[in-house]
C-alpha cells in the first residue's frame, strides 16, 4: 500500500521535481532486524543521476543495519492547519469542519551508505551550495580549517537513495469551491503562512470554461 492520492490532489511530474530539488530536509525510513528506522536529514537530489544523497553521523546506527527492501525518504513542502471559518461556504450552510493542507512525496528505492570521506566531502559540498546560494556573504567549505573539516568528514558517512518511485501527494484545497480557496488563501496569509498560502494559490483548479 501507497500514499492515498484522489485525483484532484496528485501533482504533475514538473511539481514534484521541483520539491525534490527544492526541500530542506526528509526523513530517512529504512526497515531493519531490529524494526523500523528514521533519520531526519538534509538531502540533495541528483536529478540527472535519479538519486536523494545526504549523509548521517557515524554514530547513528541506521547505516550499519542491514536494510530489508527498499528505503523510504519523505520529503515534505508546505502545510499548514485550514480553518473552516476560512471559507465562504460556512456562510451559506455551515455543512464544513477543519482540514489539513500539505505537500508530500514519498521516495522509495534502495539505499546505499558510503563509508567513504571523499564521497562524504562532495555530497557536503553540494549542500552547502544549496542551502548557501543567494546568501551573502555565503559560506563555503573551504573556509574551514582543512584539518577541522577532514576530521568532520571521518564523524559522518554518506547515504544514497536511487528514486525507483515516487508517491506525491499535494492536498492543497483542490477540492473547494473558489471563493472557499479565496478564503484560505486570505485566512493563511493572514496567519503569516506565506508558503502554504502561495502553494494553494498555484494549485487552484483553473475556471470552468
Amino acid at each position: 500500500m501507497g500514499v492515498y492520492v484522489p485525483s484532484h490532489f496528485a501533482p504533475d511530474d514538473h511539481a514534484v521535481q521541483e520539491l525534490l530539488r527544492q526541500h530542506g530536509a526528509a526523513d530517512l525510513i529504512t526497515a531493519t532486524p531490529q524494526g523500523l528506522v528514521a533519520t531526519f536529514l538534509p538531502f540533495v537530489h541528483d536529478e540527472a543521476a535519479g538519486v536523494l544523497r545526504g549523509h548521517v553521523a557515524r554514530n547513528n546506527e541506521q547505516w550499519r543495519l542491514p536494510v530489508t527492501g527498499e528505503a523510504l525518504v519523505i520529503v515534505r513542502g508546505p502545510d499548514a492547519y485550514v480553518s473552516p471559518s476560512w471559507y465562504a461556504s460556512k456562510a451559506e450552510h455551515g455543512r464544513v469542519v477543519p482540514t489539513w493542507n500539505y505537500v508530500t512525496a514519498h521516495v522509495y528505492g534502495p539505499v546505499v551508505f558510503h563509508d567513504d570521506p571523499d564521497w562524504v566531502e562532495r555530497v557536503v559540498r553540494d549542500l552547502t551550495a544549496k542551502h548557501e546560494a543567494g546568501r551573502e556573504p555565503a559560506w563555503d567549505v573551504d573556509d574551514a580549517p582543512e584539518t577541522f573539516i577532514a576530521g568532520q568528514l571521518r564523524a559522518v558517512v554518506g547515504v544514497e537513495v536511487t528514486v525507483a518511485r515516487v508517491e506525491a501527494k499535494w492536498k492543497l484545497s483542490q477540492n473547494r469551491a473558489a471563493a472557499d480557496v479565496d478564503g484560505v488563501v486570505a485566512g493563511l496569509r493572514a496567519d503569516g503562512d506565506d508558503a502554504t498560502a502561495d502553494a494553494v494559490a498555484r494549485a487552484r483548479r483553473p475556471p470552468a470554461t
